[in-house]
């Protein structure tokens, strides 16, 4: 089966783990340039459960989270990128601001975020108390970053 996937068949795919009693985690983000604090970050993540479910930005929700020259990888470039690391197990893409929606239709165990969120700071947080779920900060400290990344590139 594809990994990449629609929120519709993360919703049922995750129902049905979940009856296994499998452990559903979902994490997000924007994912432009893949780097290791990513891979850091989603391996952590995975660890939270059995199942990781990543929601990407899409390419509107990048635009109007990090600015117009951004992403600087289309959606689906980035979304096979990620399907191809073996701690991700699903890839969705959303265009939404948070993943709210998506964890309403997922309904998730976990909603893993990075160290650069405290669990208070989190915008889902009431959406996965609301569904009984937890949020869980995982990764290594925020040192990594595309935009640094961009930089050092524009001075070479």
């Amino acid at each position: 089966m594809d990994k990449i996937i629609t929120i519709d068949q993360a919703a049922e795919i995750a129902a049905q783990r979940k009856a296994k009693g499998q452990t559903i985690v979902l994490t997000n983000g924007c994912f432009d340039l893949l780097h290791v604090g990513h891979i850091r970050y989603l391996e952590a993540a995975h660890e939270e459960g059995d199942v990781l479910i990543v929601a990407l930005n899409s390419d509107v929700s990048v635009r109007s989270l990090k600015g117009s020259s951004r992403p600087i990888m289309g959606e689906n470039e980035r979304a096979e990128i990620l399907s191809a690391l073996s701690c991700v197990d699903y890839v969705l893409i959303f265009d939404d601001p948070t993943v709210d929606r998506v964890i309403e239709q997922i309904r998730p165990s976990v909603h893993a975020k990075g160290t650069d969120y405290t669990e208070d700071s989190v915008p889902e947080r009431e959406t996965m108390a609301r569904i009984g779920g937890r949020v869980a900060i995982v990764g290594d400290p925020k040192d990594h970053s595309t935009k640094d990344f961009l930089k050092r590139i524009r001075e070479l």
